[in-house]
């Protein structure tokens, strides 16, 4: 159901419905998009973004380890290079750029808690905010990419 032509609100039953929603995702994903992922601790935020590099890359066993302890990991797809940011540790968003963080804005960055982005927030992102509703289920809201969001699946 779709609530505006800027908004996009997805019942997730469970993690393949997730998952489904990330690829969808990632098979409109550019160069220069920011994919801004917000939620609780346990959300999904890391699950959905293990999806769309495993999508985007086209590799299904494509090991995506939780970046909360190095802060960024990238990867390069057939379409574009991605890195994939967990700010929950990070002190302050001038501390992005020793991450490599305008680099990075060539491809595509996945952010989880972008919160912590300040500034730096990158305009035109697409936002999508994860809420738990069950054991296994979530809520997605995709806000942003009005020439995109209404071909999102």
């Amino acid at each position: 159901m779709t609530a505006s032509p800027q908004e996009l609100r997805r019942e997730l039953p469970d993690v393949a419905a997730t998952q489904a929603l990330a690829a969808s995702v990632a098979a409109l994903a550019r160069a220069g998009d920011g994919i801004l992922l917000e939620g609780p601790l346990g959300a999904g935020k890391t699950e959905f973004v293990r999806a769309f590099l495993r999508a985007a890359s086209g590799d299904p066993a494509l090991e995506v380890p939780s970046p909360t302890f190095t802060l960024v990991q990238s990867y390069d797809t057939p379409r574009f290079r991605a890195a994939h940011f967990d700010l929950w540790r990070l002190g302050h968003a001038g501390d992005l750029a020793e991450l490599g963080w305008d680099e990075a804005r060539d491809g595509v960055v996945l952010v989880e808690w972008p919160d912590r982005l300040g500034a730096l927030r990158p305009a035109g992102a697409l936002t999508v905010t994860l809420s738990l509703t069950g054991d296994t289920a979530r809520q997605a809201v995709l806000i942003g990419w009005p020439d995109r969001l209404e071909r999102i699946r």
